[in-house]
């Protein structure tokens, strides 16, 4: 899992419908606890907070890192979502990614 830092981007992975958030849904990392969560400011189109959430690091996945500037690569993401599922879900993937990988684009 990357480390989380303040400003970092990340996506949520789980629904959140009492502040009408869906897994996918980004927002930035705006402080950090000691007790390792971190508050995630979702904003809408025009720039205006719709939801602050205090969140743990297995609720989310950073997807820009603010240190480098950059997005983090779709397989190092697929690699921190995988790890947060359990062993038979992670064989799930994996056979869907082998049929993915039969199956003629």
């Amino acid at each position: 899992m990357i480390q989380p830092e303040l400003l970092d981007v990340v996506e949520l992975l789980a629904d959140h419908p009492d502040v009408q958030l869906q897994a996918g849904d980004q927002g930035t990392i705006v402080e950090e606890y000691d007790d390792c969560a971190y508050e995630v400011e979702f904003s809408n189109s025009q720039g205006e907070t719709i939801a602050l959430l205090a969140l743990k690091p297995e609720q989310f996945v950073v997807v820009w890192q603010n240190a480098t500037k950059a997005w983090i690569p779709l397989t190092d993401r697929i690699a921190a979502v995988l790890q947060e599922l359990p062993q038979d879900r992670q064989q799930q993937v994996l056979n869907f990614a082998r049929s993915l990988h039969k199956t003629p684009a």
